[in-house]
This record gives structure tokens, C-alpha cells and sequence, in this order.
């Protein structure tokens, strides 16, 4: 595996690791992962204590809003890229105590045949993760933790007391224009916690900002 570029979001905590495609004439050829690229202390340090023990594949029809979810017992960290279509991942920050509680970011990761690399985003324990899907996608995604239903939660992406300072004003028009209409939100969804609701439930000490960052 090539890995290009490792960038921060404007969540230091939030990576995205952009890896290297090998074209010709016929198409392309690429390593998307490789254990011990990803276990590379010099680049990838942040990643030295995650296994993932779980893949998953997911397709979602235009104009679906996924999230925004979280997990403790056991914390689940993910590893997600798109295959197919345009997915646009949001990032919520729920670490308690954190500068930037209750904050989104949107980041656009659209598939494209044609470029010479693809990418994956890392969002790790501490932040509620969705998605935005303005054409039909198909996503995949590492787990660094089973499924636990007994301890997930979800805030509401139209939750009204999230902050959206720090997303590029061109996506956060976009998710305006499908929340509003959408029918493809499932209620469990649409009617999670808002922030401050998460802010005042007792488990929302499982993400606390010293153990996180």
C-alpha cells in the first residue's frame, strides 16, 4: 500500500489518509489497506492500538441522511470510503469538555474511477458519525469494535443546537437543501438526542475530552 497524504480535519483527531492507484490503459490497480502501512509509526502513529475486527458494506439511495452515531462498551472507531457514488461524511465532536463540543464538520468524498488515489477517513471514538448521499453509494467500513446496542446512541444531524461554524459553507448547502424533504432518515434518526440532551445524559461521560484527545 502507497499512502500518499495523511491530513487533519478540523478535527486533529479526524484523518484522512489518501492511498495511491496504479493506472494503465486497462484501469487501475490499488492496495486500499495493508496492516502494517496502517501500523507505521513514523505516518501513521495515531493508528498504533487499532485492530479492526469487522468490514461492512452499506448502499444508501439519492438523498439518504445517515447518523449521527456513537458507541461505548466498546468504543468503535471507523474506517470509511466510498466505492461508489458520493458520500459526504459528518463528524460531530460529543467529547466532553472538548473546544469544540457540539460542533460538524462535512467532508466530501466522492468516487471517481479517474483519479490516481482514493482516500479513506478515520473517525475514531469521541465524535458521532453520519452521512449525506446525493446520488446512489455504495460506502465500505472497518469497525474497531462489534456492535453493542445495548450502549449506542445517535444524535439528531437536525438536531438545531449543533454547531455548523466549521463546515465549508458549499456542503452544509447541501445537506439544507435534501434534510428538509428527505424521507429516506429512518425516525430512529431523526428523533435522537440533541446535544445538549446527549450533554446532560449520564453516559455521556464514556467520552471524556482528557481520555479521547
Amino acid at each position: 500500500m502507497k499512502i500518499i497524504e495523511v491530513k487533519e480535519l478540523e478535527f486533529a483527531a479526524v484523518k484522512v489518509i489518501k492511498f495511491a492507484r496504479f493506472g494503465d490503459h486497462r484501469g487501475y490497480f490499488t492496495e486500499s489497506y495493508r496492516k502494517t502501512d496502517f501500523h507505521n509509526p513514523e505516518t501513521m502513529g495515531f493508528m498504533k492500538d487499532v485492530e479492526f475486527v469487522q468490514c461492512n458494506e452499506s448502499f444508501s439511495k439519492t438523498g439518504t441522511i445517515r447518523g449521527l452515531h456513537f458507541q461505548w462498551n466498546p468504543y468503535i472507531g471507523k474506517l470509511v470510503r466510498t466505492l461508489r457514488g458520493r458520500m459526504i461524511d459528518m463528524v460531530l465532536d460529543i467529547r466532553k469538555g472538548s473546544p469544540t463540543f457540539g460542533n460538524i464538520i462535512l467532508y466530501d468524498m466522492p468516487a471517481d474511477n479517474d483519479m490516481n488515489y482514493g482516500e479513506w477517513i478515520w473517525v475514531p471514538p469521541g465524535f458521532a458519525h453520519g452521512n449525506i448521499f446525493t446520488e446512489d453509494t455504495m460506502i465500505q467500513y472497518f469497525c474497531s469494535g462489534h456492535y453493542n446496542p445495548a450502549c449506542e446512541a445517535g444524535i439528531s444531524p437536525l438536531s438545531k443546537d449543533i454547531s455548523w461554524n466549521l463546515c465549508q459553507p458549499e456542503l452544509k448547502k447541501i445537506f439544507d437543501k435534501i434534510a428538509p424533504t428527505t424521507t429516506l432518515i429512518t425516525d430512529k434518526d431523526k428523533n435522537g438526542f440533541s446535544v445538549s440532551q446527549w450533554n446532560d445524559n449520564e453516559n455521556s461521560i464514556q467520552f471524556d475530552f482528557g481520555k479521547l484527545k
